[in-house]
């Protein structure tokens, strides 16, 4: 019901998103959606590229007077920096004889495998697509679903918990909402000072060394009622799509939800959350545990969600590769990039867990409309509060 398909190159002329399934009258804040790009540009670590792009979301249909149509909603986001590669990323013409092929492969990127897969002879036919610029584009399409999800009261936030290892106190789940302007002013979105302190020391100690640094980000969403998802079929569980979401993210290499690996050291007696029911509330849980996730299926209390990012695959001391072009040992592509972009990341953790939020609020209410999504959802709230 709720779809979305993104084009474009790091340094083509747009990024391009087209949006299906919103319903129609939702009456969308464009400059929220702009609010959330320059959120993916910020975080102490980025690198040269973020001076350059000033990210705007320019919608080319389906929207009228800012109110959805229930069309398809396209949206592009310009490349500034495509004027100063036109030589090399022109779209249409024939190619310079002298452009030199980029044939040094960096470990850790999809530089070498995506060249194998395709055929490609010059590494950039591969970069330019699997870069986390595209990213933009996904954060443009989890700005305006959150906005669907605001009008159900839904809410999403993050933190970032560790740079390598300098670990934070991370605030707990159920405080972060009332903390999220103290995370939107911290370089690193570490509400732990302290540790933001060290964590920066370390990123200009990467940065001095030629290196990169990785880190894990926590997404919590509030307001989610039970019954998202279902346990009836696998691709239909909440969980492995949010998963899946968080793993689609360029360089997350490790998902948790709720309690995640640690409770596999734990007896189910320290683990399983006691369920208890009071009138006002209706069925809860006495602890959270599972992150909000039974069976696929939300219970009703926060989802908590944390990504683990790998160090960026660009050195500036590049590791050691093999030469496509003669098979000789060689240094790896460097490629302008950032030392550290977790604190990024955790906004594009929102973006990516904000569609499959909505996407199965779409699913559980259906509706063409927002009104007559709202009426589902009215009907459902007292449905379950009877039972």
């Amino acid at each position: 019901m709720l779809r979305y398909l993104t084009a474009g190159e790091s340094h083509g002329p747009a990024l391009v998103v087209i949006v299906e399934g919103l319903p129609a009258n939702l009456q969308l804040d464009t400059v929220a959606v702009d609010w959330e790009l320059a959120r993916r540009q910020g975080g102490f670590g980025r690198g040269g590229r973020m001076k350059i792009e000033k990210d705007r979301a320019v919608f080319l249909s389906g929207l009228r007077f800012g109110r959805t149509l229930g069309s398809p909603l396209a949206i592009q986001i310009t490349n500034s920096d495509h004027v100063n590669w036109l030589g090399q990323m022109a779209t249409v013409g024939e190619q310079p004889e002298d452009l030199p092929a980029m044939t040094l492969p960096r470990p850790g990127h999809a530089d070498l495998s995506a060249a194998l897969k395709y055929n490609l002879r010059d590494l950039r036919d591969v970069l330019e697509r699997a870069s986390a610029r595209e990213t933009a584009a996904r954060v443009a399409v989890g700005a305006v679903v959150k906005q669907l999800l605001y009008v159900f009261n839904i809410r999403i936030f993050s933190q970032v918990l560790s740079i390598g290892a300098v670990t934070g106190r991370g605030v707990l789940p159920e405080e972060l909402p009332a903390l999220a302007s103290e995370t939107e002013n911290s370089p690193l979105r570490c509400l732990d000072a302290q540790a933001g302190e060290a964590m920066m020391a370390l990123i200009e100690k990467a940065r001095e060394a030629g290196d990169s640094l990785g880190g894990i980000f926590e997404v919590v969403v509030s307001g989610v009622p039970v019954g998202l998802g279902s346990h009836v079929h696998w691709d239909r569980k909440l969980d492995g799509r949010l998963a899946a979401a968080l793993m689609s993210v360029q360089a997350i290499k490790g998902v948790e939800i709720g309690g995640g690996f640690a409770l596999a050291r734990l007896p189910g007696s320290s683990v399983h959350d006691e369920i208890a029911y009071d009138e006002l509330r209706g069925y809860f849980r006495q602890s959270n545990r599972a992150g909000g996730l039974e069976g696929g299926t939300t219970n009703g209390e926060l989802l908590v969600l944390r990504a683990a990012m790998k160090p960026i695959p660009t050195l500036y001391k590049p590791l050691g590769s093999v030469d496509l072009e003669n098979h000789q040992p060689s240094r790896a592509t460097v490629e302008r990039s950032d030392v550290c972009a977790v604190p990024a990341a955790s906004i594009v953790g929102e973006a990516v867990v904000a569609w499959e939020v909505a996407a199965a609020l779409r699913e559980k209410l259906g509706g063409d409309s927002l009104e007559e999504m709202q009426a589902h959802w009215r009907a459902y709230q007292t449905m379950v509060a009877d039972r």
